[in-house]
């Protein structure tokens, strides 16, 4: 899929291109359901991923099946990466 940086509203010199699509191909990623209650009908998808250098990321993207649009990109909060690292040990 191509991964679609336009307009981004984060920093992309903070998060990273390459980044970002290592957490998205990470086989251990937590990936959340759509919120399907948006008003504009758009659904976003969630994801927290891993990356190579072992950053924790949070990610929030909207995917057609060809292309992803990320929207929001940050590292995990305490919170999250424990719930991440709770369900990568259950694949170990």
């Amino acid at each position: 899929m191509e991964l679609d940086l336009l307009d981004v509203h984060f920093d992309l010199k903070a998060t990273k291109p390459k980044e970002i699509e290592e957490a998205l191909e990470d086989p251990f990623a937590v990936r959340l359901l759509p919120d399907n209650d948006r008003d504009d009908g758009e659904a976003r998808f969630y994801a927290l991923g891993r990356t190579v250098s072992d950053r924790y990321l949070f990610l929030c993207f909207w995917s057609d099946g060809k292309k992803i649009r990320i929207i929001a990109a940050r590292d995990m909060t305490d919170g999250e990466e424990k719930f991440y690292n709770r369900k990568y040990a259950s694949f170990k």
